[in-house]
């Protein structure tokens, strides 16, 4: 759950004092693992539900910071932004029925957290990220009111000094800058804990880097961002762009991004992992101290090492390592951060048991793994799977090969191996990695949501047809069935209100536009050519700045004598916009009373859609 009381790092004194105890941390962590400290066995999982807050329209919930409130329980906490929630389960030894269990304790948090939303007409939605979002709930206002929040999204901006740009291309592209760290908070995952051997650390963190692309491949669930078909998992490529503190690749200092799969295999202990990270990035945040982890450790006590659990805290790597203490006992754990959430809380157990059946049924011939597999191969693999999801090939072993076959035929049989060396009940195996083979024999939650979003759009707009797919998932997930039984969505899950539906949810996004600067005889012909009866006009900073209409084309086909004239002569720059929060009644009212067929939808004087008379 992170340090909740931070600061930002303001001056030299502030630094100074940080980095000395974050050095301290170091030694004490240091003199831990030398001494045989670290608990070994038993092994323990834990897990971190992260999940959505949506409004009776389906929309992202502002009512976070009161819901959480009123669930008062420490199992909960806050994310970035006001529409997100986390629950912690407790940790568990792994043996026996400790999934099924984690799954009846993850099952009671949610309904405790869905009754505390029912009251603010909230509901509860797992998915890597919320359909729905769109610009709007990115603005800074989103952001839970907590420190930590602001302190780091001042710290990375300050480190940046520039606006974060976001560049994500699939079927579809996104290409933006925004001023926040916001849209890191649209990626909602199920972060699994495995606790692991320090003494066998390099050899067991790059197994955990081998394996990560095939089993991200079979949980991708987050293939939307703002309307578009972008990845199968596009958390990968968000997270990693929306905490990005580099201004350009360019320069020396943190080449690598903050959000990152590693550039090499891992080598030496616990402490050079550490000790490296403190190299490569630097502290963002900082918290106050009243003493240091070595005289913690002088006098008998455990330290937390809070100065590098916080360090740690602000660099993300897919495989995440954490230090921690058990019954007064340190432990280290590998944290997987790229399985996302939902769609189920079935599918979401059933991905954590094959990632930790995979890691303890490695084989003796995948030891040294390091030895075997060119780390590029393995970097490819994870990215490979977060694009194409299960339509991805890997290398692996030598050979070149289908995510469906490597599964089936290599990690799921590897998966069944480790869980009963571990004595993790048979039962609970065969129920949940039943799980993941009729998955990879049908849908991912992924591939699910692009079929039915792409169904919905054949007869309703984007908008609409988000909003129609967030109530299907609700509807599904309530049902408790895992993602390979969903049918697609009728069509008929939910109607917006008459009375609420608004231009935004029924604005045209895909309009063309033409500069100020073009020629208007080709932007005339165009609008010929194609029918178009409104064409918006933007000047170089993108702003809307007029507009050309049929009677301008009418215009120009009686008069062409007039076809070398500027557009900025011709076009209307006395315009009458809205927002996209206008009810479409009061739109229809407003477009009736000034005599107009189109109605520009702006945001900050940037184009964002646009509503004619006929889409009324």
């Amino acid at each position: 759950m992170g340090e909740h009381i931070v600061n930002k790092i303001k001056d030299d004194k502030d630094k100074t004092e940080y980095i000395n105890q974050l050095l301290r941390d170091i030694e004490a962590l240091d003199h831990m693992l030398k001494k045989g400290m670290f608990q070994q066995k038993p092994i323990h999982v834990g897990a971190e539900q992260e999940f959505c807050l949506v409004n009776e329209n389906w929309n992202p919930s502002e009512m976070g910071v009161e819901i959480l409130s009123d669930i008062n329980n420490d199992h909960f906490t806050s994310e970035l932004n006001r529409y997100n929630l986390e629950a912690n389960l407790d940790p568990v030894k792994l043996e026996g029925t400790c999934f099924s269990e984690m799954h009846k304790q993850l099952n009671s948090l949610l309904e405790v957290a869905k009754k505390a939303a029912e009251k603010y007409n909230a509901k509860i939605i797992l998915t890597g990220i919320l359909p729905t979002i769109s610009y709007k709930y990115l603005d800074y206002k989103y952001m839970t009111p907590v420190k930590r929040y602001r302190v780091l999204n001042e710290a990375i901006k300050a480190i940046r000094k520039d606006d974060i740009e976001l560049h994500i291309k699939g079927v579809d592209e996104i290409n933006l800058h925004h001023d926040t760290i916001l849209y890191e908070g649209c990626n909602t995952s199920f972060q699994s804990h495995l606790q692991i051997d320090p003494e066998n650390f390099a050899d067991t963190y790059n197994w955990a880097q081998a394996i990560a692309g095939p089993v991200l491949s079979i949980c991708t669930n987050s293939p939307l961002l703002l309307g578009k078909e972008l990845w199968e998992e596009t958390r990968i490529a968000l997270f990693t762009q929306s905490v990005d503190t580099r201004s350009s690749t360019f320069i020396l200092n943190e080449k690598e991004s903050r959000v990152s799969f590693g550039n090499d295999w891992v080598t030496g202990s616990i402490t050079d992992f550490y000790q490296n990270a403190v190299i490569n990035f630097r502290s963002l945040v900082t918290t106050t101290f009243e003493t240091d982890s070595r005289t913690q450790l002088n006098k008998g006590i455990i330290p937390k090492l809070r100065a590098l659990s916080l360090h740690n805290g602000t660099t993300y790597l897919w495989n995440r390592l954490c230090y921690g203490i058990t019954d007064g006992k340190p432990h280290v754990r590998i944290e997987n951060r790229y399985m996302p959430s939902g769609p189920t809380t079935d599918d979401e157990i059933a991905n954590m048991m094959l990632w930790v059946g995979i890691m303890h049924g490695r084989p003796k011939e995948f030891n040294e793994i390091h030895k075997k597999m060119n780390f590029k191969d393995v970097k490819s693999n994870f990215f490979n799977a977060a694009r194409y999801g299960m339509a991805a090939q890997f290398y692996w072993d030598g050979k070149l090969i289908s995510s469906q076959q490597l599964l089936l035929d290599h990690l799921l049989p590897m998966a069944f191996r480790g869980l009963y060396s571990m004595n993790v009940e048979p039962k609970d195996a065969e129920h949940y990695l039943s799980i993941i083979e009729n998955r990879i024999r049908s849908n991912t939650g992924s591939r699910w949501m692009v079929k039915a979003y792409r169904k919905l759009t054949e007869e309703k707009s984007s908008p609409e047809a988000l909003k129609v797919l967030v109530a299907t998932m609700y509807e599904r997930q309530a049902k408790k069935y895992a993602i390979d039984a969903w049918q697609l969505p009728r069509g008929d899950e939910y109607k917006t209100p008459d009375k609420m539906i608004t231009i935004g949810d029924k604005m045209n996004t895909k309009t063309i536009t033409a500069q100020d600067i073009d020629s208007a005889e080709l932007i005339l012909k165009m609008m010929l050519w194609k029918n178009i009866h409104h064409t918006p006009i933007l000047d170089d900073d993108l702003n809307l700045v007029g507009l050309l209409t049929w009677t301008d084309v009418k215009n120009f086909v009686d008069h062409p004598d007039l076809h070398e004239q500027n557009i900025r002569k011709i076009m209307q720059t006395d315009l009458i916009t809205a927002p996209e929060e206008m009810l479409l009644s009061d739109a229809r009212n407003l477009m009736q009373k000034k005599k107009i067929n189109c109605l520009p939808v702006v945001k900050e004087k940037k184009l964002i859609g646009i509503i004619t008379s006929n889409d009324l």
